[in-house]
């Protein structure tokens, strides 16, 4: 048997006994499940309670932290199967195995070793069905029972070798998600912050960690194409790519990292998968609530907000310190809200042009932390195109549902989200050329490294493949103006004003493959 559960996810709701607290591990389950006699296997969804194993159970390791994941192996139970097939609601993606374990017979060890032959699980990893598969096909006669180890297979294989070059702008991050079933998010966070030595360093309490990255990675939609949690892994990969150049890495403090990483993590929590003007446009009560003004950048941070407190991660902390982390977490998330792009982009020029940069100053550092995260969050026309153009196509798609929604219900398309007025070259293309090529030449005015040269490099070759898969007749692309003209009509995720037709030919494209900036 080869089942990986991923710890914990809710808090506990009953005191738990000192002579429990001394024992080695633990699993979350329902308080009202069928162990306490409720006969309604939905209330195992509930996750509430413990089961503790003894320091002398050799059939449940105690958690290891190795890199950015904690799962347990070696749980043996006679029956564990996927939900039944009556009574249970589609799963969302990233939710938890454990959830469909029968509870009542995990500890019967003697009899799992005996039935393993006749039934099989059936919620494997791909590289494990993958390898299973392979060998049915090639008549080869399943291995006979071994011990587990204590971390699955596929992360201490693929994933754990992916994230020692985890600092690389190559990184694949769609691979990355496949090797951790769909925890990327979770895996790279922790793993970032475990690396740098900040769980350590801010007393952080693994429980309270590891709930809020698992509630931060479910409350990402993963119906949305461009939108999810694989986007904010790309994202929060990208910012520590940046949080290691020279300038950055030997003048943050480890709050600053924090804040970076956790910023990144979360900068598009709970996102609707539809732009403010669509928001607005059907009176949504967030428009109402935020009052037309960044509307899902504040909704995305508030939403960090609740999930801190009610994780309590950082609630061993002063209050001051607290409330003073919350409020630059909502700093540098708004700050990705591209209606002000130019204000940042100015402000930044500015500092440029008179070189008083000083990161020794907090505000300095902390205005960098903005632009490092600005430029992370709309950093996929840098990638390799093999990456690039992937991001490329679900942000399109997003986009174009937006619009067949607006359509159905009579509704103004929005720019950039009527599939038979734009292509997904021209959204691109416009892009690049309006919003993202003017940041990142200023970033690498602030950070003539490798890293952006290498960027730079990858904007231009994947503008040249746009330019080259655009159908043959079409209007070459206008050159931009030396100052970009303000930011227009949004794509998913961002807030900016309608453009007036006269800007309309140039800005209309600011939005495009606004991959929530």
């Amino acid at each position: 048997m080869e089942v990986c559960y991923q710890l914990p996810v809710l808090p506990l709701d009953r005191p738990v006994p000192k002579h429990v607290l001394s024992r080695r591990g633990a699993i979350s389950f329902s308080s009202s499940s069928s162990l306490f006699g409720a006969p309604d296997p939905r209330q195992l969804s509930q996750r509430r309670g413990a089961i503790s194993y003894e320091s002398s159970d050799q059939t449940a390791l105690y958690i290891r932290m190795l890199g950015a994941c904690v799962v347990f192996k070696q749980l043996f139970s006679r029956d564990v199967r996927v939900r039944s097939q009556v009574g249970f609601e589609p799963e969302r993606r990233a939710s938890h195995p454990y959830l469909r374990i029968d509870f009542r017979t995990l500890h019967s060890r003697a009899e799992t070793v005996g039935l393993l032959s006749g039934r099989r699980v059936h919620r494997l990893f791909s590289f494990q069905r993958h390898l299973h598969a392979t060998r049915l096909l090639h008549g080869a006669t399943p291995r006979p029972y071994s011990p587990l180890h204590i971390l699955d297979e596929d992360y201490l294989g693929q994933a754990k070798c992916m994230l020692e070059k985890v600092g690389s702008w190559n990184f694949d991050i769609f691979l990355f998600d496949r090797l951790t079933n769909g925890n990327s998010l979770v895996t790279l966070t922790f793993h970032l912050l475990n690396q740098y030595g900040l769980i350590e360093l801010f007393q952080l309490d693994m429980v309270k960690l590891r709930r809020f990255l698992v509630m931060v990675q479910e409350d990402y939609h993963s119906q949305n194409p461009y939108h999810n949690a694989v986007h904010a892994a790309d994202v929060t990969q990208a910012m520590y790519c940046y949080l290691r150049e020279p300038k950055l890495a030997k003048s943050l403090t480890s709050c600053d990292i924090l804040l970076g990483l956790l910023a990144a993590a979360t900068h598009d929590l709970d996102h609707p998968g539809v732009n403010q003007p669509f928001l607005i446009k059907t009176n949504h009560y967030l428009a109402v609530l935020y009052r037309n003004t960044s509307v899902l950048e504040n909704h995305h941070w508030r939403s960090v907000v609740g999930l801190l407190r009610e994780t309590g991660l950082f609630s061993h902390l002063p209050a001051e310190d607290g409330l003073n982390m919350e409020s630059q977490l909502g700093s540098l998330i708004l700050a990705t809200d591209i209606s002000r792009q130019n204000d940042y982009l100015s402000k930044f020029r500015t500092h440029l042009d008179h070189d008083d940069l000083c990161l020794g100053n907090a505000a300095h550092r902390h205005f960098i932390l903005q632009m490092a995260l600005k430029c992370a969050d709309i950093c996929n026309p840098c990638r390799p195109w093999e990456l690039s153009k992937q991001w490329s196509e679900k942000v399109t798609q997003e986009f174009f549902q937006q619009g067949e929604v607006e359509k159905k219900h009579n509704l103004e398309v929005s720019p950039l989200c009527d599939s038979q007025a734009n292509t997904m070259g021209d959204i691109q293309i416009g892009f690049m050329t309006y919003v993202v090529e003017p940041l990142f030449a200023e970033w690498a005015r602030f950070s003539d490294t490798r890293l952006s040269q290498t960027m730079l490099g990858h904007l231009g070759l994947n503008k040249a493949s746009w330019n080259g898969l655009r159908p043959v007749g079409s209007l070459d692309e206008p050159e931009p103006d030396p100052d970009p003209p303000p930011p227009p009509a949004p794509g998913p995720g961002s807030s900016r004003p309608s453009a007036t037709a006269a800007e309309e030919p140039t800005t209309r494209t600011l939005a495009q493959g606004s991959q929530e900036v």
